[in-house]
């Protein structure tokens, strides 16, 4: 029987980098510019060449760069200019709205200064090694949902351990 399809982990759509713009954070996950005023730099000329147009998708340095702003927050997703820009426009789509249900429908720079946490659990969510894990924001906020009251109910468990003890306490020395 002939194979007729097959693909290596190598080849799987890839994300090189995803980038949330006003210098809150940026996950990359290549080498091609290794050190941080590298980075920098290439942060700050794809922020002035995008931040002036309306357009979602741009090419710059050999790179596939699709975007979306919301109030003071750029939001960027690069990939090799062999990339499908369609893949990409998902990947960026769910990190938006995945952000925009973390952050109570407020996506700018306060509230995700404040929700730091939820917004890497995001992006760990949907790229992981620069490997797209998924483009579904419902199952991205499922996802970052069950972690979150994961730890919830850890804090509450050891609250009631707490509360447990001290009345194990309380009554140990009462008798």
């Amino acid at each position: 029987m002939k194979k007729r399809w097959s693909r290596e982990l190598n080849e799987l759509p890839e994300v090189t980098r995803m980038t949330i713009r006003t210098q809150i954070g940026t996950q990359y996950y290549d080498d091609t510019f290794p050190s941080s005023k590298e980075q920098m730099a290439f942060e700050k000329n794809v922020f002035n060449k995008t931040s002036r147009t309306d357009s979602e998708i741009a090419f710059f340095g050999g790179m596939t760069i699709v975007y979306k702003s919301s109030i003071d927050l750029f939001l960027y997703v690069v990939g090799s200019s062999h990339e499908n820009e369609l893949m990409l426009m998902s990947v960026l789509t769910c990190l938006f709205e995945s952000l925009n249900h973390v952050l109570r429908k407020n996506v700018e720079k306060r509230w995700l200064l404040e929700n730091m946490d939820g917004a890497f659990l995001v992006l760990d969510e949907i790229v992981d090694g620069g490997v797209i894990l998924e483009s579904d924001p419902q199952q991205v906020i499922q996802k970052v949902n069950f972690r979150a009251d994961d730890s919830s109910l850890t804090e509450q468990s050891v609250a009631q351990v707490l509360q447990s003890a001290k009345e194990q306490i309380k009554w140990s020395l009462l008798k």
